[in-house]
C-alpha cells in the first residue's frame, strides 16, 4: 500500500514565482503525510485561464490580449530551469511529482505556450512532459498543439503512471495509449468540476481497470490577485466559487474511495493498492487478454513537432 497526494488549491493566478512558492509548500505538506505520488491540477502554473470562458469574442479582444501576454509572461521554461524550486522540493522530500504548466516554447517560436503535464521524479528529474494534444474550444486561443511525445506511463515507487490532461480522456484511442502501456494510475488533471466528469472518471476505472486520480482546482473570486487585468470584470465577486474542484480517486472497477471534495481547498489522501489493480484484469484487461490484437490495430506517433522550416546554414 502506498499513499498518494491530490492536492486542491488554487494557484496565485498568473504569478509563476509565488504559485511555486504555493506548490512547495505543499509538497512538504503532503511530503509529511507520507505521500509519495504528489498531484496538482491542470495548468497549475501559473493558472488556468479562465478569462476564456468569460469574456466576448472581438468586443473584450484587447482585454483578452493583455491578459495573454501577462501568462506568457509567466509561463513556465523548462529550458531556463524554471520549476527547480518544485524540483528541489521532490528531491528533498523523495516524491513523485506531477503538476501542470502552462509551459512557453523554448525552442522555436518562444511565444507559443503549451497546456503541459510535467512529472518530475524523488531525484527531481523531469522524467516526462506531455502537452495536450487538444486543447477545448475557446482554449485554442491561449495553447497550441501538442505531439504523442509525452503519452508514456512511468515507473514509479508507488506504481506505473500516465496522465491525460481535461478532455483528453474523452479520446478512446489517448486513453487506449495510456493502457497498452500498463498504467496502474491514471491521472486526470482537469478544470471540469461537472458531476458527467465524476462518471468519466468511474468509467475510465472500469475500462482500464486502474487506479484514477482526478484533480481539480477549487478557486474563490477571493483568489484572483488584486492586480490581475480586467478583475473586476472578470471575477466581480470574491464570494462566487470560480471551480468547484470536485477531486476524488476511483479505484479499479469505479468505485470512489477518497472525495470528492466540493467547495474546499484541502489535500486528499487516498491509498493505492497494485494488487487490487492485478486482480481487476482478470476479466477485464484492454490492453491483454481482452484486446484481440487479430483484430485491431492501435499505434502511437511519438514523433515531435517542430518549426514549419529550419534553413541549413552548413
Amino acid at each position: 500500500m502506498s499513499k498518494i497526494a491530490i492536492i486542491q488549491h488554487p494557484p496565485v493566478l498568473a504569478d509563476r514565482e509565488a504559485t511555486l512558492a504555493r506548490a512547495v509548500d505543499l509538497t512538504h505538506q503532503a511530503a509529511q503525510e507520507g505521500a509519495k505520488l504528489l498531484i496538482f491540477p491542470e495548468a497549475y502554473v501559473p493558472g488556468y485561464p479562465t478569462h476564456i470562458w468569460r469574456l466576448k469574442p472581438g468586443g473584450d479582444m484587447a482585454l483578452t490580449g493583455e491578459i495573454h501576454d501577462r501568462l506568457v509572461n509567466h509561463a513556465v521554461d523548462l529550458g531556463a530551469g524554471q520549476l527547480d524550486p518544485l524540483r528541489t522540493a521532490a528531491r528533498d522530500q523523495g516524491v513523485d511529482i506531477l503538476v501542470g504548466c502552462d509551459e512557453v516554447d523554448h525552442q522555436f517560436s518562444r511565444s507559443t505556450i503549451y497546456n503541459s503535464y510535467v512529472h518530475i521524479d524523488g531525484r527531481g528529474e523531469i522524467v516526462n512532459v506531455h502537452r495536450k494534444v487538444m486543447p477545448t474550444n475557446p482554449e485554442r486561443m491561449v495553447w497550441g498543439l501538442g505531439d504523442g511525445r509525452g503519452i508514456r506511463v512511468i515507473d514509479t515507487p508507488v506504481g506505473r503512471v500516465g496522465s491525460l490532461i481535461c478532455w483528453e480522456n474523452f479520446m478512446p484511442l489517448a486513453r487506449m495509449a495510456l493502457y497498452a502501456q500498463g498504467v496502474d494510475i491514471y491521472v486526470a488533471p482537469t478544470w471540469d468540476s461537472s458531476d458527467g466528469w465524476i462518471g468519466t472518471m468511474q468509467h475510465i476505472a472500469r475500462e482500464g481497470r486502474c487506479y484514477v486520480a482526478n484533480c481539480c482546482t477549487a478557486m474563490k473570486g477571493s483568489d484572483v490577485p488584486a492586480d490581475f487585468p480586467g478583475r473586476a470584470q472578470c471575477f466581480p465577486d470574491d464570494d462566487e466559487w470560480l471551480n468547484s474542484g470536485k477531486s476524488c480517486l476511483v479505484e479499479p472497477g469505479g468505485t470512489i474511495v477518497a472525495g470528492p471534495v466540493v467547495q474546499d481547498n484541502a489535500i486528499l489522501y487516498g491509498e493505492i493498492d497494485l494488487q487490487k489493480v492485478r486482480s481487476s484484469r482478470r476479466s477485464l484487461d484492454v490492453a491483454g487478454h481482452y484486446g484481440r490484437p487479430d483484430l485491431f490495430k492501435f499505434e502511437l506517433d511519438r514523433r515531435a513537432q517542430g518549426p514549419l522550416f529550419i534553413a541549413d546554414d552548413a
